[in-house]
């Protein structure tokens, strides 16, 4: 049975999963690039990027994991790109150039309607005006039965966390501080809503936690 999951995101010290002012410029807000450090070093991040090279220890094996037995990825517009309101033209195609990091149905939440979008790799994004729950039920039907990763951001995995619909989650937690930005957990009991510590690891670029519903 597929599992709705969180996987390889990464928050800062101080429980931001994205810094301020985010733009074409700073798409993950000013000081955000910080958060990652544990991951582009890894073997796994540079094959994604056409690089050879790459450390093969923790922080490689969780992002891994992060791509495995992933049928489907839904994604907030934030996510996606840098523009509001309604699409102006076809041009923004994401971040990620011709041939993005996904090879699998990408359901993207947004208030306004585009046409399916076509990518090299396998990669078609669709754009979902329902709201969370479609974009769900949409995912589902396309992962086949494999696993639906929220890819972020902060906005999107706090809706579904919400909702309740989140089975797992891994976090990286980043040793820096951001100051502000976008809190993921802000008023969110995770005890609660059912949460448990099913594994832990510290590396030297992050503390990794994965918590899975009781």
């Amino acid at each position: 049975m597929s599992k709705l999951k969180v996987c390889a995101f990464t928050v800062s010290i101080d429980g931001f999963g994205a810094g301020p002012e985010q733009s074409r410029q700073t798409p993950l807000g000013v000081g955000g690039e910080e958060l990652h450090q544990w991951m582009v070093s890894t073997r796994t991040f540079r094959q994604i990027q056409g690089s050879a090279g790459g450390t093969e220890e923790v922080d490689d094996g969780f992002t891994k994991r992060s791509f495995e037995n992933i049928g489907a990825w839904i994604m907030g517009r934030n996510m996606f790109g840098p523009i509001r309101g309604s699409w102006p033209d076809d041009t923004w195609k994401g971040w990620w150039g011709n041939n993005p990091p996904y090879h699998v149905p990408v359901f993207v939440l947004t208030h306004h309607a585009r046409p399916a979008l076509k990518m090299e790799g396998d990669t078609t994004f669709h754009f979902v005006t329902g709201g969370i729950h479609e974009a769900l039920e949409r995912a589902k039907e396309a992962a086949g039965g494999k696993d639906i990763r929220i890819g972020g951001g902060v906005s999107t995995i706090r809706q579904y966390l919400e909702a309740g619909m989140i089975d797992e989650m891994h976090l990286a937690i980043s040793p820096i501080f951001l100051g502000r930005g976008e809190a993921l957990f802000a008023g969110i009991d995770l005890a609660a809503a059912g949460f448990q510590r099913t594994e832990h690891a510290a590396t030297e670029h992050a503390m990794h936690v994965v918590l899975s519903k009781k």
